[in-house]
Order: C-alpha cells, then sequence, then structure tokens
C-alpha cells in the first residue's frame, strides 16, 4: 500500500496528524505538502500532485489523501483527471462505500469538521474493496468518458 497526500493552509495540520498517524500503522506515505504554513498557498497545486501521483502508481493500494477546510476544493481538482474517483467522506460507513460503489481511489477530508475523527474514516476507507458487481463497474468506467 502506497498512499500519497496533500493539503493547502488549513488543511495542513489535520494533514500533519494524518501523516503521523499513518506511519504508526506502518503505512508508507508521500507528503506532497504544504511542508510549511502558507496563507496563500493554493489547494490546486497539492491535489493535481497527489492525482498525478495515484495515476502514476495504478497497482492495487496507492490511494490518495487529500484535506482542505472544507474538502470541496481538492475533490473538484482532483476529479479533472480521467481514472480520479475523489470522494469526499464525513463517516466510515461514506468511506466503506464510496471505495465499496465507486472505486474511489482519493480520499477527501475537511479539515474543519474532522479534526479528531479521521483515522477511523481513513481506515474505513483503506480496508475497503470495490464491490465486483457489474452495475458498478459499468457505471465507474462512464466516470472516463469524455
Amino acid at each position: 500500500m502506497q498512499i500519497f497526500l496533500g493539503a493547502d493552509h488549513r488543511g495542513f495540520e489535520l494533514k500533519n496528524r494524518i501523516v503521523n498517524w499513518l506511519q504508526s500503522q506502518s503505512i508508507p506515505c508521500t507528503d506532497f505538502g504544504a511542508v510549511s504554513y502558507d496563507a496563500e498557498d493554493d489547494y490546486n497545486d497539492y491535489a493535481k500532485q497527489v492525482a498525478h501521483a495515484v495515476l502514476d502508481h495504478r497497482e492495487p493500494g496507492a490511494f490518495g489523501i487529500l484535506v482542505c477546510g472544507s474538502a470541496q476544493g481538492v475533490a473538484m481538482q482532483a476529479n479533472r483527471y480521467k481514472g480520479i474517483r475523489a470522494a469526499i467522506c464525513h463517516s466510515p460507513t461514506e468511506a466503506v462505500e464510496t471505495r465499496g460503489h465507486n472505486d474511489a481511489n482519493i480520499l477527501c477530508i475537511s479539515a474543519d469538521q474532522h479534526m479528531d475523527d479521521f483515522a477511523e474514516i481513513i481506515s474505513s476507507f483503506l480496508q475497503s474493496s470495490p464491490i465486483e458487481n457489474p452495475k458498478y463497474q459499468r457505471r465507474n468506467q462512464k466516470l472516463d468518458e469524455d
């Protein structure tokens, strides 16, 4: 398993907590930043880096985690790339469902809402798998159509 992380200034503190938690779980991760707090940085830059990393590492178990204040901006930016299925999750149930139904490969977390309960959401996302169902597979293929 390989995790790629990115966050803007609003997600900076939570991203650092996530990195520490992943390391405590012996889950390899690559931190694309922000590496220091910069109130003028843009979430777009980190979301692009994480999306490219996930696409470049197409082997199973390569996932992204993006963090910003609401999680909306990073999700919008990441989802501009074919092959990326970035999902905002506010609960472990949502994390399991988006992996199962949508084969999501980037988890987007709101720093405004999940500063303390992120670990269960991430665990649920990483431990889940896509459901082998033609209905979901068909729908997921349509996400990458022009």
